[in-house]
């Protein structure tokens, strides 16, 4: 397979002329967070997280506008900020462990993990394995059983293509059960709620998503969490989800939650803007927003985040190999 996945033809006019739909926040005159996808998924999540916890805590006057740039799980908005809003003071675009296994598969075009300046990270959140309350499955083991005697037959899905974080978790858990990833059957959406969505009206059987995008199903009884793709077993709503490793699958997948910037921005905007976050991370009211949100504590920010994901990116070009996207 190419190491390199090509954008596909035409998107260079997409990354340019994209649409903005506003999402339901009043907008402020300043401060903009871009989600990369559709409403209801990990991203709109992560820019609610700043544009609430800046507000609440009085970090910022007004309410932050909260818009959404679908389009290349991220590579629209990656290539927007680069090409259009290269020095906005105000902008910021919410990123995920995601972005960075994209960055180190090539799937943002021209540009690599150098091109932007990257703020910090809020929040943790760890990947799961979902089915519908109904499934067949009652664990992870029973899953995997099928998997081993006809992969084809059982239909996954989520918020990103073949190659995306959400595919990882998918050929990960398989790999840890040696069923070759390439076999696995994948159905892919633009964002976690859409997948999400499918897995609720039959369209898919597994979804591979983020604990925290589950946490109003888990209340409902939609959903069963089959395993938590975290080191240990979680606090809150999600104590009594098994991990995959006490299921005897050696699979971890956490998933940071974090921003960056245009790669022309000023060192004083982007300096005003890791100061903003350091003061909401240490801050009670915000702890108790993120813990509603479903996420964990992750403060990491300015230079230390910077070199935290690029050096995730390098890690992620390996397993990329390792998986069988590339040679």
């Amino acid at each position: 397979m190419k190491t390199t996945i090509a954008l596909p033809a035409g998107l260079a006019a997409l990354l340019l002329g994209a649409s903005l739909t506003t999402g339901t926040a009043q907008a402020s005159d300043d401060a903009e967070c871009i989600a990369p996808a559709k409403p209801g998924g990990g991203y709109d999540l992560t820019c609610r997280l700043a544009a609430n916890g800046l507000l609440e805590t009085g970090l910022i006057e007004d309410p932050m506008l909260v818009t959404y740039m679908p389009g290349g799980i991220g590579a629209v908005a990656y290539n927007h900020v680069n090409g259009v809003r290269t020095d906005d003071p105000n902008l910021i675009v919410a990123a995920s462990t995601g972005a960075a296994v994209n960055l180190a598969l090539g799937k943002f075009g021209q540009y690599d993990a150098s091109e932007v300046r990257w703020v910090g990270a809020l929040g943790v959140d760890y990947g799961a394995i979902v089915v519908k309350a109904d499934a067949p499955w009652q664990n992870l083991e029973e899953l995997m059983t099928a998997l081993q005697e006809d992969p084809t037959q059982v239909a996954f899905g989520a918020g990103g293509s073949v190659g995306s974080q959400d595919w990882m978790k998918a050929a990960l858990t398989a790999k840890s059960a040696d069923v070759d990833p390439r076999s696995l059957r994948y159905v892919a959406f633009e964002g976690g709620g859409e997948a999400l969505a499918a897995l609720l009206g039959n369209h898919i059987q597994v979804f591979t998503g983020d604990l925290s995008e589950l946490k109003s199903q888990l209340e409902s009884g939609d959903i069963r969490v089959l395993a938590a793709l975290a080191e240990e077993r979680v606090e809150g709503p999600y104590a009594d989800i098994p991990t995959a490793a006490e299921q005897g699958y050696d699979v971890e997948w956490p998933i940071w939650r974090g921003y960056y910037m245009g790669p022309e921005v000023s060192d004083e905007a982007y300096q005003a803007w890791v100061e903003k976050f350091e003061q909401l991370a240490e801050n009670d009211t915000f702890a108790e927003l993120r813990e509603a949100r479903g996420l964990f504590p992750m403060a990491l920010f300015g230079d230390d985040f910077d070199g935290y994901v690029k050096d995730q990116v390098a890690e992620f070009k390996q397993l990329a190999a390792d998986v069988g996207l590339t040679q």
